[in-house]
């Protein structure tokens, strides 16, 4: 089904300038700096920014998925449910709304974030210096809808393989740090050996 037909997809707010943050009031927001992990449910920082009143459809409460419209990679995260406080999703952010009844935000980001719809989206992306992916583009995708405790599984399949990912790195890290630490040992020892 195309993406469209399956949740509500809106651009982010466009702040007027730089957003500076403040130390009272204000609400926090999602920026394109903060979205950079591949799959991972995103919280926003603690930062705060004064951005005035916001219509609803620039914020997020939990339950969303924003996706990374500008640069790269062109990734979707979804937002974890809930949040402390809504807040604010700033353009090139897009946020999208999935219907909860057919696809859990998880999935979505993960169905996006997979290479075949990265391909798609890649094709459809515009820009020379700087990569944007066209809303319609987004719009159109398509995306395969199995049931909601396939999905669910899915996503638990896929976190179970991302943790081994870590586990294995922190192993080949370890292993490493421990030959390095006998090897200089041995070196250590052998320059201490006195001579026959």
């Amino acid at each position: 089904m195309r993406l469209a037909e399956l949740s509500n997809i809106r651009s982010g707010y466009t702040a007027r300038g730089k957003l500076e943050p403040v130390l009272t009031g204000g609400r926090p927001a999602l920026q394109l700096r903060d979205v950079v992990v591949k799959g991972e449910a995103l919280a926003p920082d603690s930062q705060r920014y004064d951005l005035g009143k916001l219509a609803d459809r620039y914020l997020v409460q939990g339950g969303e998925v924003v996706f990374r419209s500008r640069g790269e990679p062109n990734i979707a995260v979804a937002i974890r449910d809930p949040l402390p406080e809504p807040a604010a999703v700033i353009v090139p952010l897009v946020v999208i709304r999935p219907d909860r009844k057919k696809l859990l935000p998880e999935y979505l980001a993960w169905a996006i974030n997979q290479p075949d719809a990265q391909r798609k989206l890649g094709a459809e992306a515009q820009g020379t210096s700087i990569r944007m992916i066209p809303m319609a583009a987004l719009e159109n995708l398509e995306i395969a809808v199995p049931d909601l405790p396939k999905q669910k599984r899915i996503i638990e399949l896929d976190n179970l393989v991302r943790r081994e990912g870590q586990l294995l790195r922190q192993l080949a890290a370890q292993r490493e740090a421990f030959m390095s630490a006998i090897l200089g040992e041995a070196a250590n020892a052998a320059d201490h050996k006195e001579p026959a």
